[in-house]
């Protein structure tokens, strides 16, 4: 039998019609609104109508990722088929692809092999056009802006210090900076302006924070868009509420707030909604979504992007903290070719067996655990993503290694099994949700920004601590006497690493990580710090998964992995 790819399993798949996905996760009709047969939208009032206890929450992150891959949303899924398969009622609860991967690097993320979320096209296209609404309201957000100094500017807005970007669900290096306005008077006001990628905008975070539409109006319309003309001491913030923009970007969002159902292979019960990225927002799927699947399901599985120093730092201090959720447990994802891509083995080469580069790429996985455990205070587990070339001497050392800091190791098959392959897994997360926990953040909100960063810094990456270039130490200045020095912090940094280079694989000691800008996202109720190199537009790679997707004269999709 030949390699079959995602797109292919996906396609020869069986789904049930989304009716009975909705039945079998105790979803009134009257909740439900489909858009075909196999997804629909869920009224987010079955949340206030609900009377049903919330199960366990358990959230799936991973070591830092490298291009070895390591299978975090396919772990995720196959983790839920697995506690299906052993006869518990779960729900799973992921968040949206965005469009720039999918014809980016990744050519699609919805899972992969015989755990995945369909249908996959689907879900890693336009789905339900939420990406769509969100990039409207951002763009209606900057048209308003534009528009009110074109028809003479009564808030006194300086083009100099406008911060609201325009976005599109692409990436496109060429739309970074921008100079608009150009073309006469008629045209409105020349200014450099820029583009980010949807999933980088504050409203999809401000989406995915949202309790309901009305904590969504008002978190709108405390977006801050600008700037005042006059000096530091004059200057004033400007709202989107300053504009009476909430209202019109709200009736653009109000479906768009609604989360999404579909199913896994297993016919599983999946919500996918929202799609923030980790490394530049704050990389969880929406709270609406998270409080539905635990109303719905004994276990509900979610996942946070990229690394745990990001996606499941954030998830943990932003997202729990605004919330009022408590996991019960951490699933932490890595490979055994990962971990030695961490040890300085060549992508080319990490299908023999090298124990002595596994040890040294481990410690990068033993630091997310040493995190879950000793500063959250979370139970975990380590799942490794099976692969053919792992050999028993580097699954035995993985183990040993985690054992040593009182954590199970359970091995992962689920690409190649789906459900079946993920019982070992799922029996260890039924064991540890049950275990005592003490769940606290990494760091409290008293203090300034920088103190933190510097918490953050220390805790989390396990560096000396945080350096702010003068804009930034400037703009914390500011930020503080504007009374935003007690919101959490959301850190865009690389994905890659514990620290700010990309370069510096493993679990890395004595270095800083350097803030070069600070930004207030009042809408989402965070601050936001850019590190490193880090960009809110990505660029597309030098053989884009675009230019293998195609489509036949059927309709036919290929080409999605």
């Amino acid at each position: 039998m030949g390699f079959k790819s995602d797109i292919e399993i996906a396609q020869e798949s069986t789904m049930m019609p989304i009716t009975e996905i909705a039945k079998k996760a105790g979803i009134d009709d009257k909740y439900l609104e489909q858009y075909g047969k196999y997804k629909a939208k869920i009224d987010y009032n079955l949340l206030q109508e609900s009377k049903a206890p919330n199960g366990k929450l358990v959230l799936v992150t991973a070591i830092n990722p490298t291009p070895a891959g390591e299978g975090k949303t396919t772990t995720t899924v196959g983790l839920a088929d697995g506690l299906q398969k052993l006869g518990k009622n779960v729900m799973v609860a992921l968040r949206e692809p965005s469009l720039g991967p999918v014809f980016g690097v990744k050519g699609g993320a919805a899972g992969g092999g015989y755990a995945q979320v369909v249908p996959m096209e689907d879900i890693n296209l336009h789905f339900t056009g939420d990406f769509h609404a969100i990039g409207a309201a951002n763009n209606l957000l900057a048209a308003m802006i534009d528009n009110h100094i074109y028809q003479g500017n009564a808030l006194n807005i300086d083009p100099r210090k406008i911060t609201w970007r325009r976005c599109v669900d692409m990436n496109d290096r060429q739309l970074r900076n921008v100079v608009d306005g150009l073309g006469g008077k008629a045209n409105g006001t020349p200014r450099e302006d820029g583009y980010d990628i949807t999933v980088a905008s504050e409203i999809m975070a401000v989406l995915c924070l949202a309790r309901d539409i009305d904590d969504l109006k008002k978190r709108l319309a405390s977006i801050i868009v600008g700037y005042t003309y006059g000096n530091s001491q004059e200057q004033r913030p400007v709202t989107a509420g300053d504009l009476n923009a909430q209202g019109a970007m709200c009736a653009l969002l109000k479906d768009a707030l609604k989360p999404n159902l579909v199913q896994t292979l297993e016919h599983v019960p999946a919500i996918v909604h929202g799609g923030p990225f980790a490394n530049i927002a704050h990389g969880c799927n929406s709270v609406i979504a998270t409080k539905m699947a635990l109303k719905l399901g004994d276990y509900a599985i979610t996942e946070a992007g990229f690394g745990a120093d990001l996606g499941a730092e954030k998830f943990l201090d932003i997202k729990c903290r605004m919330a009022g959720l408590t996991p019960s447990a951490v699933v932490i994802v890595a490979t055994v070719r990962a971990l030695k891509y961490n040890g300085g083995v060549p992508k080319d080469q990490l299908n023999n067996e090298n124990l002595e580069a596994l040890e040294k790429g481990l410690p990068n996985l033993l630091q997310h655990v040493g995190n879950i455990k000793n500063v959250y205070g979370l139970p975990c587990v380590v799942a490794i993503n099976a692969f053919p070339t792992d050999t028993k001497a580097e699954l035995d050392l993985v183990e040993a290694k985690c054992k040593e800091l009182g954590v199970n190791v359970a091995l992962s098959e689920v690409w190649a099994k789906g459900g079946e392959g993920g019982i070992a897994l799922a029996e260890e997360v039924i064991r540890l949700v049950e275990e005592p926990s003490e769940f606290h953040y990494s760091y409290e909100l008293e203090g300034s920004i920088e103190d933190k960063l510097n918490q953050i810094v220390q805790k989390i990456y396990h560096g000396n601590g945080v350096v702010l270039t003068a804009t930034a130490k400037k703009q914390a200045k500011e930020l503080e006497a504007l009374g935003f020095g007690g919101c959490p912090i959301c850190v865009a940094k690389t994905q890659y690493s514990f620290t700010d280079d990309q370069n510096k694989l493993g679990a890395p000691k004595d270095f800083e990580v350097t803030v070069r800008n600070l930004k207030i996202s009042a809408g989402a109720g965070f601050i936001v710090a850019l590190t490193g190199e880090i960009m809110t537009m990505p660029g597309l790679p030098k053989k884009p998964a675009a230019e293998r997707i195609d489509v036949d004269s059927t309709g036919k999709i290929s080409g999605l992995f």
